[in-house]
């Protein structure tokens, strides 16, 4: 399987909400396949490879401008925004939503072309603004995913009838005595107090909240301003008894990490 994910329209609502195309994706390729086993009387259960993903569509028309028979040209080197990254947050949520049939999950390049690390010959090198949710997910991640029970206000728009504003998901560690959550607000203007039950863990102590915000979701990072689009362990938590209580900012990536 693979998808990769257009913003032509320019509607953020519409743009964040396609991550839901991908989970659609997913659970249909998964009730196809076992709909087969059921008809073969099989005992296989048919695990999935989501092998290329991402976001593209910026660089096609600047691809239109490279001459012909060129050395090495700059092709399909798209400028990732704020936006793009609150995006690959949400995919990477659908993703460790659905592990328990995804085992594979390749996002489509990572260096230069469309990707989420960028380098200049004989210069300079550079994280994109996807990157960090990429990061993120890779670093903490890991362990057993946990299944959200969600309960947040939606809206509507030709992808669904019912877009959550939160977007969230945990993983627990148990290695690292670790739980994770991460979370993306798409909502422009509201800030969302997002509680957490941790009744299952009622020793966690909260490590860091970690935030992605930007006041320009076309802001991107380039080598000469690298750092323009990063995150930092400035968003807040609090933990009151079995309940802790995120402040999630408008159109945010958050990664809140506890440990037991």
């Amino acid at each position: 399987m693979h998808q990769y994910y257009n913003n032509y329209e320019n509607d953020p609502d519409v743009f964040l909400a396609r991550s839901l195309e991908m989970e659609t994706f997913i659970e249909s390729v998964v009730a196809i396949c076992d709909s087969v086993k059921a008809k073969k009387h099989s005992k296989k259960t048919i695990n999935l490879s989501f092998d290329e993903w991402n976001v593209w569509f910026h660089s096609h028309g600047q691809d239109k401008k490279v001459e012909p028979w060129g050395v090495a040209p700059s092709l399909l080197e798209d400028v990732y925004t704020f936006e793009d990254a609150l995006l690959v947050g949400c995919l990477l949520i659908a993703l460790v939503k659905h592990c328990d049939r995804v085992k594979m999950a390749c996002l489509a390049q990572l260096v230069n072309v469309i990707a989420p690390i960028m380098t200049e010959n004989g210069g300079t090198a550079w994280a994109q603004t996807i990157f960090y949710p990429f990061m993120h997910v890779s670093n903490y991640g890991r362990g057993t995913a946990l299944k959200p029970i969600l309960e947040c206000e939606t809206y509507e728009n030709k992808i669904s009838d019912k877009v959550p504003y939160v977007e969230t998901v945990a993983v627990h560690n148990e290695e690292k005595k670790e739980v994770v959550v991460f979370a993306v607000n798409r909502s422009a203007d509201q800030t969302i107090d997002f509680s957490i039950d941790l009744s299952e863990f009622r020793n966690a102590k909260l490590v860091e909240h970690t935030e992605m915000i930007h006041s320009d979701l076309k802001a991107t990072n380039t080598s000469s301003n690298p750092k323009n689009v990063v995150p930092s362990t400035t968003g807040t938590t609090n933990i009151d008894g079995i309940t802790a209580i995120a402040t999630l900012k408008p159109y945010s990536w958050n990664v809140i990490r506890f440990a037991l």
